[in-house]
């Protein structure tokens, strides 16, 4: 008999470790950043040099668990409206089924601590992740789906993905050139 909740804590620890690999990641380029620009020295004068990576390290971390934090609800919100919409099943015996797909970001989260000096590879483990994790959820789910009901959901997910991702880059493009365009040259 296996117990459901065993795995439960997954979802958590695959965001610790994205969260850490990436706060590991940025902090080494922001006190390059720091020490390039000269600040480094002059923030020594005032914490120790660990203080002042662990405190990076702390509020990088902090960050991140939020924006994946973030992202997980708005996943788990867009799985179970693509579900609502699409789905046969209204017991719930689809949510049961993809219960273990955190097993997937679970590795994926290991794997990304190993790849620390690459945000390359942080970006591509994630985006793989996310990609089985996809085709985890369309085949666990199709059982419960006419063959419209899959096609609804597959372009439902990407669709609403897609808009996402590309709002956020485009609002990021129009502030960062708002703000180059305010700078005095």
């Amino acid at each position: 008999m296996k117990n459901p909740y065993l795995t439960g804590y997954f979802p958590l620890l695959a965001i610790i470790m994205f969260s850490l690999s990436l706060s590991i990641r940025t902090e080494i380029e922001l006190i390059s950043i720091l020490k390039n620009a000269g600040i480094y020295e002059g923030m020594l004068e005032f914490f120790s040099e660990t203080g002042i990576k662990l405190s990076l390290l702390a509020l990088l971390m902090a960050l991140y668990f939020m924006i994946f934090a973030a992202l997980k609800l708005i996943a788990d919100t867009v799985n179970k409206v693509s579900l609502l919409f699409f789905s046969k099943d209204h017991e719930g015996e689809s949510l049961n089924r993809i219960h273990h797909g955190a097993t997937i970001y679970f590795a994926a989260g290991a794997a990304s601590l190993v790849s620390i000096y690459s945000w390359i590879g942080i970006g591509a483990i994630f985006a793989l992740a996310t990609l089985i994790y996809f085709f985890y959820f369309v085949y666990k789910v199709s059982q419960s789906l006419t063959m419209s009901g899959l096609i609804g959901i597959v372009f439902f997910q990407v669709i609403l993905w897609s808009t996402l991702v590309l709002g956020f880059v485009f609002i990021a493009v129009k502030v960062y050139n708002s703000i180059i365009a305010s700078l005095p040259l």
